[in-house]
């Protein structure tokens, strides 16, 4: 499992996903409960459900992390949008290196507000 996890998280976006995802806050005032998953293990799974086309309840065991797990952390981090702050470190990481190829970037007319009088 280590090394699926490792292949779909590789270190560089393990260490800027760590930068984006909100703090985990664990609370159990009675004490005890479950060890709560992992987020590298949960990411993996999102990943693997992102890129496999299964759904939820079809994600192998061998993630560890139960798929309701996984789908309420995926549902969480969307709400804090991680998603997007991440695209943005990514973006912002391949910039800095130079391994932005822009020559193939195009922008959605519908997403760019124009300017009055079209200027």
């Amino acid at each position: 499992m280590t090394d699926l996890v490792e292949r779909l998280v590789p270190d560089e976006l393990w260490v800027l996903f760590r930068r984006v995802v909100p703090p985990t806050e664990v609370i159990r005032p009675q004490g005890g409960g479950r060890r709560r998953a992992g987020d590298r293990e949960t990411l993996a799974a999102i990943i693997f459900v992102a890129t496999s086309g299964c759904t939820w309840r079809q994600l192998p065991p061998a993630f560890g992390p139960s798929w309701q797990t996984v789908y309420r952390r995926f549902a969480q981090w969307s709400r804090a949008r991680v998603w997007a702050r991440l695209h943005r470190v990514i973006l912002d990481e391949l910039g800095s290196r130079g391994e932005l190829d822009w020559s193939r970037c195009s922008i959605d007319s519908v997403s760019m507000r124009a300017a009055k009088g079209g200027h």
